[in-house]
């Protein structure tokens, strides 16, 4: 199969074609995290699952990255967001997540290729973890917070539903955590509150 079919319909060379299947389907964050952030449109990966590890220090709790699966299975699948980005954007994007190309932050940049509710394939990147451990359950409240960018971005009732039902626990602090200082430093690397 071409991994690039579909791709030039909606491609731009300058552009950076991103899979959001966690927080960052949440348009709130986004326009925090980009300045210009665009929805293509929702899609889905096929043979992955959602799944958490490692600890979320603003939310608490673990957090989400995609696990391949082995067979067939309505859930096995990963519904989220294609966002077209400027690359200042997917820059910001990468400082905000802990993405590192050299392997040492927290997520690193994983190719894909997702389908549209029309059947159209794309070509992306998104942030997977390569270091897992033990699974252990987002917060109640992150997890309210990925599933208000699940509905607010139109996927699928049943995928909703399911994510619904996935086990969470109630954070332990308050949160979300802020990092004032790394907030104050991704605001002056990237243009989220320029004019220009």
């Amino acid at each position: 199969m071409d991994i690039t079919t579909g791709f030039e319909h909606y491609g731009r060379k300058d552009r950076q074609y991103y899979f959001a299947y966690g927080s960052n389907m949440n348009p709130k964050q986004m326009a925090e995290r980009c300045f210009a952030a665009r929805v293509v449109c929702a899609a889905c990966l096929p043979w992955y699952r959602l799944a958490f590890y490692g600890h979320n220090r603003v939310w608490d709790g673990g957090q989400e990255t995609v696990v391949q699966t082995p067979g067939p299975d309505k859930y096995q699948a990963v519904w989220g967001v294609l966002y077209e980005l400027s690359f200042s954007d997917a820059a910001s994007l990468d400082l905000w997540c802990s993405v590192r190309l050299d392997g040492g932050g927290a997520y690193f940049h994983y190719p894909v290729l997702v389908v549209d509710a029309t059947g159209s394939e794309h070509t992306a990147v998104l942030y997977k973890k390569d270091v897992l451990g033990q699974a252990v359950p987002p917060s109640s409240e992150y997890l309210t917070h990925i599933l208000a960018g699940a509905r607010g971005n139109g996927l699928p009732g049943p995928y909703v539903n399911h994510l619904e039902k996935l086990q969470s626990v109630p954070a332990r602090y308050p949160v979300p955590k802020r990092d004032t200082l790394l907030r104050g430093v991704l605001r002056e690397s990237t243009c989220a509150e320029c004019a220009g």
